[in-house]
C-alpha cells in the first residue's frame, strides 16, 4: 500500500492534468446553474451514509472523498469528448454538475463492496465505472433519448447493478451475514443519519439541476419533494411492520428513506401531478424495506452477493420503479397532447 496508493494517484492526476491541458477550456457563455447541492451530497451525503459500520467509518469518508475526487475530473473528461466543440472540452456549471453525477453512480457502487477493497483498487474501479458510465450514458440519453432527468437508469441503476457484480467477483465466504465487522453502534448509526438527512434535504436539487427550462425544473423539485416526503411515511410504517416485535430498523431509516427520490428521477420533470409523484415515493418506499428485510440475505446466501449497504434496495430496485415509471408517464403525456383538442376540458 505504501508504494501502490503513491504512484497509482500521482500517475492518475498526471496524466489527467495533461489531458485537461490539452482539451480542456473555458466555455465562454454564462451558466447559473447552482452545483453546490449536488456537490454536497456526493461528498458530505454519501460519505456520511456509508459510516454506519463501526470499524469502517474513517474508510467511509476518507475513499469516497478520494475516488470522488478523482471521479469529477475523469468525468469531465469521459463525458466531455461525447461533446467536443472543435476538438475542446468546453467546461461550465453543467458539465461540473454532469461529472458530479457520474461520481455518484462510482460512490453507489462503493458501497456494495464497502469494507472489501482498498483506496488502490477503489481507484482502479474508478477509472473503470467512469468510463463504462459515459459510454453507458451516452447511449441512453443521446442515442435512445430516454426520459431521465434524474438519472433513475444512468446513475441508480447502473451504479447499483455495477456494484453488485464488482461485488459477486469479491465474494469471500468466510464472510457470513452477521459478521462482526458488519455490526454498528449508536454513535456510527447516527453519523449514518447524518448522511441521509443530506441526502434527503437535497435531492429535488439533485433530480432538477439540469432540467432544461425553469417549467421542468419547477415540477421536478416539487415532485421529488412530495415523493420523498411519502416515501418516509411507508417506509416507517412497513419497516415496524415487519419486525416481529414492531420495532424501527435503522438500516431501513437510512437508506430506503432516500428510495422517493430515486424512484421519481427519471419522470421528476413531467406533469405527473403531486398526487402521482407520492404514489411512486411510497412504492419505492415499500419494495426497498422489504428488498432489505429478504433480498438482501438471499443475495448473500444464495447469489454470493454481499451488497454491504444494501444499495440494490435503495438505489437499483427504485431505480428500477423509476425507469417504468417514465415510460408511463412519458406515455401518458404524449396520449394526452395527442387527444387533448378530443377531450373535455376538465380533463386537460
Amino acid at each position: 500500500m505504501r508504494i501502490k496508493l503513491p504512484i497509482l494517484a500521482i500517475f492518475l492526476e498526471v496524466v489527467t492534468i495533461v489531458l485537461f491541458g490539452v482539451f480542456v477550456r473555458y466555455d465562454t457563455q454564462n451558466n447559473t446553474l447552482d452545483f453546490q447541492d449536488v456537490h454536497v451530497m456526493i461528498f458530505v451525503g454519501f460519505g456520511f451514509l456509508m459510516t454506519f459500520l463501526k470499524k469502517y467509518g474513517f474508510s467511509s469518508v476518507g475513499i469516497n472523498l478520494l475516488i470522488a475526487a478523482f471521479g469529477l475530473q475523469w468525468g469531465t473528461l469521459l463525458q466531455g469528448f461525447w461533446h467536443m466543440h472543435q476538438g475542446e472540452i468546453k467546461v461550465n456549471i453543467k458539465s461540473m454538475i454532469n461529472a458530479d453525477f457520474s461520481t455518484a453512480a462510482l460512490l453507489i457502487s462503493f458501497g456494495a463492496v464497502l469494507g472489501k477493497t482498498s483506496p488502490v483498487q477503489m481507484l482502479i474501479m474508478a477509472l473503470m465505472e467512469i468510463t463504462i458510465f459515459a459510454c453507458n450514458e451516452h447511449v441512453v440519453v443521446e442515442i435512445l433519448r430516454a426520459t431521465d432527468i434524474g438519472a433513475s437508469m444512468t446513475i441508480h441503476m447502473f451504479g447499483a447493478y455495477f456494484g453488485l457484480m464488482v461485488a459477486r467477483f469479491l465474494y469471500r465466504p468466510g464472510l457470513k451475514i452477521g459478521h462482526v465487522n458488519e455490526s454498528s453502534s449508536y454513535h456510527s448509526d447516527l453519523f449514518a443519519m447524518v448522511g441521509t438527512l443530506f441526502l434527503w434535504l437535497f435531492w429535488p436539487s439533485f433530480n432538477s439541476a439540469i432540467a432544461e427550462t425553469e417549467g421542468a425544473q419547477h415540477r421536478a423539485i416539487i415532485n421529488t419533494y412530495f415523493s420523498l416526503a411519502a416515501c418516509v411515511l411507508t417506509v416507517f410504517a412497513f419497516s415496524s411492520l415487519l419486525d416481529p416485535r414492531g420495532k424501527l430498523d435503522m438500516v431501513h431509516i437510512q437508506n430506503a428513506t432516500l428510495a422517493g427520490g430515486v424512484a421519481v428521477g427519471s419522470c421528476a420533470d413531467l406533469n405527473i401531478a403531486p398526487f402521482g409523484a407520492m404514489l411512486i415515493g411510497s412504492c419505492a418506499g415499500i419494495i426497498s424495506v422489504v428488498g432489505f428485510k429478504y433480498l438482501t440475505p438471499f443475495f448473500a446466501s444464495v447469489l454470493k452477493i454481499q451488497d454491504t449497504c444494501g444499495v440494490h434496495n435503495l438505489h437499483g430496485l427504485p431505480g428500477l420503479l423509476g425507469g417504468l415509471a417514465g415510460i408511463i408517464a412519458a406515455a401518458v403525456q404524449e396520449a394526452f397532447s395527442v387527444l387533448s383538442p378530443f377531450l373535455p376540458r376538465f380533463f386537460c
